[in-house]
């Protein structure tokens, strides 16, 4: 196996476990805060990269379109709480997720009607266009590099956010006890409001940085999703150090197995059975994961501690 490839297919999966991250970050956060089951938020995802787009067509500057598009994301999200989802919060799990399937085919078609049917694409900016050396042979794009530290950077934030901050302290105990914190004083309409706002600005930043890559387009949320909804299984519902570690080893395991499991399996089978065996195994790698943690701990790994 080659050391060079090896290193940057990790990368890779590194990349893609951040993007899983900013995505499951603001699921995980809505379902353990609100007891919400929102299926809708790999729309907005998909609304992220459609802005950001847009906003880059507009103003021809990369930086500016997503300052633009990510606060644009967050009020969608807001008003999407406020008109229709606001309501479902005492409704039990299969109305809201018949609702917000329901949002899926609304915002799915909203986009084919408001922009071209095939999409949008962005085109790298010329300052992020490119390799760097990191040594050992191992050349890797200059803009992958910058989606793993721009969100090495968002989890810090939010890190700081959810552990220092008043907010963050609300968040927390609304996470723990959300009766009792509304008893304290709380506002809980104006918390729920917020944590989705933000819940849907980092899955937009997520479609936003993704766009030079793959373009904006109808439904590329959906699939997504399912990985971000295997993510906040593994590291524990409500909990962001378990979305975050557990979105890394996410992204590492798929990537890997979709690019090594095929080679592995010549050591075992005939080479016609492991070209057939690979790529089915390599898909089902996280999903055998999910089901030893959920067997062995059906909290997930790194649960939010409740009182």
């Amino acid at each position: 196996m080659d050391f060079v490839l090896l290193a940057e297919q990790t990368l890779n999966g590194i990349q893609l476990g951040i993007l899983l991250f900013l995505l499951a970050a603001g699921l995980t956060l809505v379902f353990g805060i609100m007891d919400f089951v929102n299926l809708a938020h790999g729309s907005f995802y998909m609304l992220g990269a459609f802005l950001f787009a847009t906003f880059f067509n507009w103003t021809g500057s990369f930086v500016l379109g997503i300052l633009l598009a990510v606060p644009s994301t967050m009020l969608l999200g807001t008003v999407t709480e406020i008109i229709c989802l606001r309501t479902l919060y005492q409704r039990d799990h299969l109305d809201q997720v018949l609702a917000t399937f329901g949002l899926i085919l609304f915002f799915n078609q909203l986009v084919q009607v408001i922009w071209p049917l095939d999409g949008l694409a962005v085109p790298m900016p010329a300052y992020l266009d490119g390799a760097v050396s990191l040594g050992f042979g191992i050349n890797y794009p200059v803009y992958r590099i910058m989606i793993i530290m721009s969100g090495m950077a968002v989890a810090l934030a939010l890190y700081v956010l959810v552990v220092r901050t008043r907010l963050g302290m609300l968040i927390r105990a609304g996470a723990s006890n959300r009766t009792m914190a509304g008893a304290l004083g709380v506002d809980i309409k104006l918390l729920f409001t917020c944590v989705f706002g933000l819940g849907a600005a980092l899955a937009g930043l997520a479609g936003m940085l993704i766009t030079p890559i793959i373009s904006a387009t109808s439904g590329m949320g959906e699939q997504i999703l399912i990985l971000a909804l295997v993510v906040i299984v593994i590291g524990g519902i409500g909990s962001i150090r378990g979305a975050f570690i557990a979105a890394i080893f996410t992204g590492v395991i798929d990537t890997l197995g979709r690019s090594f499991l095929d080679v592995i399996l010549l050591v075992f089978l005939p080479a016609n059975a492991a070209e057939a065996a690979g790529p089915a195994l390599s898909s089902m790698l996280i999903y055998i994961m999910m089901a030893a943690v959920l067997f062995f701990r059906p909290q997930g790994l790194f649960p939010p501690q409740r009182r």
